[in-house]
Order: structure tokens, then C-alpha cells, then sequence
């Protein structure tokens, strides 16, 4: 990614900040599972501790996500895991005859249940505090309110059906744009819950945030961050804090640090990069990057570091 060339644009068309998050911690989708399950059926977990997502794409069956969740998902209903859990998927109704994982084209006749399952991977450190800051487990409804999922919905499986060429890289694309809606939907759902996600849709902290991100190497203060929120420094710190968990100064840290990982990924010098995150001296921001990822800025820069 050239990130002179995306700071410019994102300066130029007022990208917001979870854009600028979302696209430097670049998600890969692949999809593992697409088809329909007929039979006296079970599936269990696929990978413990994976970020996935379930997609019911005909029919019904019942989730078992023991502690956590036990229910009834109809046609459309998407189940996203940031860490997945040990859970069970079967027919929301007994079913006779063996299990069958049927090929949507061959099984338009009979009875069952389709589903689209699929992993997400980061190729950035950054992920962890994204995945930190969801539940465990969080199921988004195919309903009226939710335009993105039945548009979604009908483009996985008329892709299903037809299998043409480049089917696989169709639904892995699909299945981004899936994850990306569900975060912005659980961010829209849930406005007055803690955590760090919660600062993206709060309308003042929004507004200092994405001037932070555009220009992260001005020398912020508690003072001018407060003035882009329109709040008071007390006002603002106080917000802030109740809101996210973090301080303003942690926050301005962290997105520094990742915007210099991505930068130094890149092959950008270690002088230049602590210089555009705000950093005047070297040294410093090499302690900072230090701690923030327990791996050295040199390292990353080479290739090193995963």
C-alpha cells in the first residue's frame, strides 16, 4: 500500500478514522465452507481462537455457543466470532438419513440448511485491540433495518448457485465486505457501550480522533484535541476516558504506532517514519515501538517481524 498516497486521499475526501484503521490492518477473507447441509447434520468448530463468521444462506438451524449464546438462526442471520469458541451448528428441526454437504446446484430439491462460513485474518499487529474490544460472540439479524445483509445475502448465493469463474475469489471478497458491514452495524447497535471501538461513533470524540489520524505528526496536546471535540480539556479527557477505557495520550500513541508498523513495512526509513508520526527524536520513537509491539523498528522494516 503506498501510504503517502493514502494519507493524501484520506486528507483530501475526509476518510474517517475506523476507514484508515480498517485498511492498515488489511483483512484477508477466505471462505471454507459453502454449501447445503442435509441429513441429520452437526458442525462443530473449526478453528479455536480463529476470527470467522457463520452466514445462514437457506433455511433455519440453532447455535450452540455454550455460556454465551442458544438460538434459532433464520435465512440471512450472520454469527460473527472475533476468537472463536468451541460451539455446534444442527438442524433447527430432527432430520433422518445420514449427513450430506451437498453442492447448492445439486441439492435445490431437497430439504436443508445452507451456510457460508469463513476465516479473517489480519496482516497487522493492530487487530488484537479491534477483536479485544467485541463480545466473544455477537449474531446480526437479517431484518429490514439491515439493507447491506440482504444485498449481501443475494449476491452469496446466486454465486452459489452459478459457480462461474472466479467463484472463490467472489465470496472471499464478499465475505470482507460481510465483516466490514457487521463492525460497522455492531458500532451502530451498540453506541453507549465501553471500549475502544465506541470512540469512532461518539459524534465529538469522532471529530478529534479523525484529526488525529489525518494529521498524526503535529505535536497533539490534551488541549488541542479537546478544541477539535469542541469540549473543554476536563470535558474532553473525562469523555474520553468513560467512553473508550484509554486516555487520549494512549490513543494518540497507539495509532502512531500502528501508522509507523504499516509505514515501516513498507521500507520507509526508521528517521523518516518517527518523524511523520511526531516524533522529533529517533531514539524515542524506537522505545515507544519497542514496547507497543515488543519487536524493534529495524526488525519490522526488514521483514522480520510477523
Amino acid at each position: 500500500m503506498n501510504v503517502n498516497k493514502y494519507e493524501k486521499n484520506a486528507q483530501e475526501y475526509g476518510i474517517d478514522a475506523f476507514s484508515q484503521i480498517l485498511s492498515l490492518l488489511k483483512l484477508d477473507a477466505s471462505v471454507y465452507f459453502n454449501a447445503k447441509v442435509c441429513g441429520n447434520w452437526r458442525i462443530n468448530e473449526h478453528t479455536l481462537g480463529a476470527t470467522c463468521f457463520h452466514m445462514v444462506t437457506m433455511d433455519r438451524c440453532v447455535l450452540d455457543v455454550p455460556e454465551h449464546f442458544k438460538g434459532v438462526l433464520s435465512c440471512g442471520d450472520l454469527v460473527i466470532f472475533p476468537r472463536e469458541l468451541a460451539h455446534s451448528m444442527v438442524p433447527e428441526k430432527k432430520m433422518e438419513g445420514a449427513p450430506q454437504f451437498l453442492d447448492y446446484r445439486m441439492a435445490q430439491a431437497m430439504e436443508g440448511t445452507g451456510l457460508l462460513c469463513g476465516e479473517m485474518r489480519f496482516r497487522h499487529r493492530g487487530s488484537r485491540y479491534i477483536l479485544d474490544a467485541l463480545p466473544a460472540v455477537f449474531v446480526i439479524r437479517h431484518d429490514a433495518s439491515n439493507d447491506w445483509l440482504r444485498s449481501l445475502l443475494e449476491m452469496i448465493v446466486a454465486e452459489s448457485l452459478k459457480v462461474g469463474p472466479a467463484s472463490k475469489v467472489l465470496l472471499d471478497k464478499l465475505s470482507e465486505l460481510l465483516f466490514t458491514y457487521a463492525l460497522r452495524q455492531y458500532l451502530a447497535d451498540n453506541p453507549g457501550e465501553a471500549g475502544m471501538l465506541a470512540i469512532y461513533g461518539h459524534p465529538r470524540l469522532a471529530r478529534a480522533i479523525n484529526a488525529v489520524h489525518q494529521h498524526p505528526e503535529l505535536e497533539w496536546t490534551l488541549e488541542s484535541m479537546a478544541g477539535e471535540a469542541a469540549l473543554s480539556r476536563t470535558s474532553f479527557a473525562e469523555t474520553f476516558k468513560a467512553v473508550s477505557g484509554w486516555t487520549p495520550g494512549q490513543y494518540l500513541t497507539w495509532w502512531r504506532m500502528q501508522l509507523a508498523w504499516s509505514l515501516l513495512s513498507e521500507g520507509e526509513r526508521i528517521a523518516e517514519v518517527a518523524d511523520r508520526v511526531g516524533y522529533k527524536s529517533e531514539s524515542a520513537f524506537s522505545r515507544v515501538f519497542q514496547k507497543m509491539f515488543a519487536t524493534s523498528a529495524g526488525k519490522v522494516r526488514r521483514g522480520g517481524a510477523k
